[in-house]
């Protein structure tokens, strides 16, 4: 899939998951949804995607596959620069520290997502680039108002 085409799919999915407060687009590949907003590294603006997740007691975990492209996605670089982020659990907001896991932990991690979802084995593969695993610590500070359905990175 195409770059544009994958941005255009994942701002049609943020919207209607955000309208809907998950009850659609909650689910995808049998697997549950999460909405991540980071704060873009370049423009400090809100950037808004939609990703598959897994849980480490409380704390969502994400994989920063983007398709198995050569780059990492640009939320990923991102929360490297400002790893204070939103998360969206269906209707509950919440406020997180991103932190990348590193060895031997994101393997771990990496081969339970694939367990959850193989295509992230199909991803690795077509890339040189180690798929980086990322725990979404949840912290004490409110989360921020709603932010608008026109992010950027």
């Amino acid at each position: 899939m195409r770059d544009r085409t994958a941005r255009r799919l994942s701002a049609l999915h943020r919207v209607v998951y955000r309208a809907t407060g998950g009850v659609i687009g909650r689910r995808l590949v049998n697997n549950d949804m999460l909405l991540l907003t980071t704060r873009g590294r370049r423009t400090g603006r809100p950037h808004t995607v939609p990703l598959l997740y897994l849980l480490d007691g409380p704390h969502p975990v994400v994989v920063a596959s983007w398709g198995g492209r050569p780059h990492h996605p640009e939320w990923y670089e991102n929360l490297l620069r400002h790893p204070t982020v939103e998360v969206q659990l269906r209707r509950r907001r919440f406020t997180a520290e991103a932190e990348p896991l590193t060895e031997p932990e994101r393997s771990v991690w990496f081969h339970r997502a694939v367990a959850a979802y193989p295509g992230y084995a199909e991803y690795q593969a077509r890339t040189d680039r180690v798929i980086p695993v990322v725990r979404l610590v949840r912290s004490d500070r409110p989360p921020s108002p709603p932010v608008s359905t026109r992010d950027s990175a």
